[in-house]
């Protein structure tokens, strides 16, 4: 992750995104100097910068105390692809929370993809602002309701990735 003022100087196509809004929209951009200007977005501003990778196959996987509650294909070589998620990605979703789910939200979403024959990890989604695509919508809401429940509900385990507000300078 970078500030957009660092990803100003790119001169070479690479995937951009916002991490945690859509106000810079994900995309590839051709160089930095497509991306919204200075006059649009504060310099400090932070993205994701990620080289280009055509994935054969992408799957969003809806997590849910340590395991796969649910999950879909949404896209193949790029292009929108609903289906169910093949025992290939959900075993991929299995060992990736044996090795990293220590590290995430009980309730999360993993998009996950095959590119050059390998399984990789796209990114993490919060789970009130992911689409379900053609997961099965009653456990995606499960997901949804333990990600976005009161904070009075919040486990123990799961405090740390509570956001808090920064405060903001006075002018």
């Amino acid at each position: 992750m970078v500030g957009i003022g660092e990803a100003y100087e790119l001169r070479r196509p690479a995937f951009i995104k916002s991490p945690n809004d859509k106000n810079i929209p994900a995309m590839i951009y051709t160089d930095g100097s497509r991306l919204p200007g200075p006059d649009a977005v504060d310099r400090r501003t932070p993205v994701l910068v990620s080289d280009i990778v055509d994935f054969t196959a992408e799957y969003r996987l809806h997590l849910l105390n340590g395991v796969v509650h649910t999950g879909s294909q949404y896209a193949a070589h790029g292009r929108l692809h609903l289906g169910p998620p093949s025992t290939d990605a959900l075993a991929f979703g299995t060992d990736l929370i044996a090795g990293y789910g220590h590290t995430l939200p009980s309730a999360i979403v993993v998009d996950v993809g095959l590119v050059d024959g390998s399984w990789a990890v796209i990114e993490a989604n919060a789970a009130w602002a992911s689409g379900a695509y053609s997961a099965d919508p009653d456990l995606v809401l499960d997901v949804i309701l333990r990600a976005a429940g009161p904070t009075a509900s919040v486990t123990a385990r799961d405090r740390q990735f509570i956001r808090r507000p920064q405060a903001t300078a006075a002018i």
